[in-house]
C-alpha cells in the first residue's frame, strides 16, 4: 500500500509538472516590426491577428519593435516563435514568398502607363495562390513556414531634385540601397548610380540629411519618416512603382500545432482590403504637387530595365525562380499582351 501511495504521489507530481510546462508553453510570442512601434498600423493588424488565432486555440503574445533588424535577430535566435516584418527581411526564411517583392515582378503596364489597380490585383492573386492548400509545401522552408502576406504599397522613387527624371540622370547619383537586399545595390549599379547602404531605421536620416539623392519608399512611410524634408522644394515622387512591397508573417513551425500555418494564411488573405485601404489613404495624403508624372517612353524604358535587372539578379541566386514563375503566370494572365509574356527567357 505504501509503495502504491508513493507511486501515486510521483505520478501526481509528474502530472503537475507537465501541467506547469504546458501552461508555460501555451503562449507563442511574435516579434512585430512597425516603424512607429505599438501604435502603428502593422502592430494594430497584428493585434487583431492575435485575437483571431485565439479563436483557433492558439495564444499569440505580441512584442513590438521599431528596429527591424532587432526583431529579425530575436526571431532567428529563437526568442520569438513568429515574426512579422517586411519581405526584404523575411526572404531569408522563405525565398518563394519573398519573390513577390522583386523588381517589377507584379507591375502591370498597358499602353505606356502603369495600371496600378491591376498591379495590386496581381499581388492579391499571388497571395491567394501562395495561401492556398495546394501551395502549402512552397510556404515551408526548413523549419520556417510563411503564415501570411499583406500588401504594404508600391515603392516609388523619391528624389531631392526633379532634374533626376530619367535613367541617364541617375548616373553618378547617390541612391539608397538596403544593405541586406543585394538586389537593390545591383540595380543601382546597373543604372550607373552609386549605391549607399542603408536600413529602414536610417533611411530617412540619410535622405532628409542630403546624404543620398534618391530613395525608394512606399507612401505609408512618407509622414512617419517625414520624407517631405528630403524631397524639399526641388524634389518629388515619380509615379512609377519599382516594386510592390509586402509584409510577411513567418512561423517557427515546430512551435505551433499542425495545420496552424494554413489557418494563419487564411486570416491574412482576409486582411488584404484593410491593408489596401491604408495604402490608398497614404497615397491620397501626398500633396498633388509632389507627384512627378512619367512619360510613356520612360515607362517603357524603366519597365525593360526592371525586367532585365530581375533576370540578371535571379541568375545570381538573389531572387527565387520558382516564386517568380508563379508571379509571372498571374501577371501575364492579367495582361497577356505584355512583351515579356511571350518570351521564354523570363525568370527561367
Amino acid at each position: 500500500m505504501k509503495f502504491q501511495a508513493k507511486a501515486v504521489k510521483h505520478v501526481g507530481a509528474a502530472l503537475a509538472l507537465t501541467a506547469v510546462a504546458v501552461s508555460a508553453q501555451a503562449a507563442n510570442t511574435m516579434c512585430v516590426f512597425d516603424i512607429i512601434g505599438a501604435s502603428g498600423d502593422a502592430f494594430n493588424m497584428a493585434k487583431d491577428y492575435a485575437v483571431a488565432m485565439q479563436k483557433n486555440g492558439v495564444t499569440v503574445e505580441l512584442k513590438a519593435y521599431n528596429n527591424e533588424a532587432m526583431a529579425v535577430n530575436e526571431f532567428r535566435a529563437g526568442k520569438c516563435d513568429a515574426l512579422m516584418a517586411t519581405a526584404f527581411r523575411t526572404r531569408e526564411f522563405n525565398a518563394v514568398a519573398g519573390a513577390i517583392d522583386s523588381l517589377g515582378a507584379t507591375t502591370v503596364v498597358r499602353d505606356g502607363k502603369v495600371d496600378l489597380p491591376a498591379s495590386y490585383d496581381v499581388v492579391r492573386k499571388v497571395i491567394q495562390t501562395f495561401s492556398s492548400p495546394q501551395a502549402a509545401k512552397l510556404m515551408v522552408e526548413g523549419n520556417y513556414e510563411v503564415g501570411g502576406i499583406v500588401p504594404f504599397g508600391a515603392a516609388y522613387p523619391m528624389v531631392n531634385n526633379r532634374a533626376i527624371d530619367s535613367v541617364e540622370a541617375l548616373a553618378g547619383k547617390r541612391i539608397a540601397a538596403l544593405e541586406y537586399d543585394k538586389a537593390q545595390a545591383l540595380m543601382v549599379e546597373r543604372v550607373g548610380g552609386k549605391p549607399v547602404a542603408v536600413d529602414i531605421n536610417n533611411l530617412s536620416a540619410k535622405f532628409n540629411g542630403g546624404e543620398v539623392d534618391m530613395i525608394a519608399a512606399p507612401t505609408l512611410a512618407y509622414k512617419p519618416l517625414e520624407l517631405n524634408k528630403g524631397i524639399g522644394a526641388k524634389g518629388g515622387i515619380a509615379r512609377f512603382p519599382l516594386l510592390i512591397l509586402t509584409y510577411q508573417v513567418v512561423l517557427n513551425q515546430s512551435k505551433f500545432p499542425a495545420g496552424f500555418g494554413e489557418k494563419s494564411r487564411e486570416h491574412w488573405v482576409g486582411e488584404f482590403d484593410r491593408a489596401m485601404k491604408l495604402v490608398q489613404n497614404a497615397d491620397a495624403s501626398i500633396p498633388a504637387a509632389t507627384w512627378m508624372d512619367v512619360s510613356p517612353d520612360h515607362v517603357k524604358k524603366y519597365t525593360n530595365i526592371l525586367r532585365e535587372s530581375r533576370i540578371a539578379i535571379t541568375g545570381q541566386g538573389v531572387y527565387n525562380k520558382q516564386g517568380l514563375k508563379v508571379i509571372k503566370k498571374v501577371r501575364c494572365a492579367a495582361n497577356p499582351a505584355e512583351a515579356d509574356c511571350s518570351s521564354p527567357s523570363e525568370e527561367g
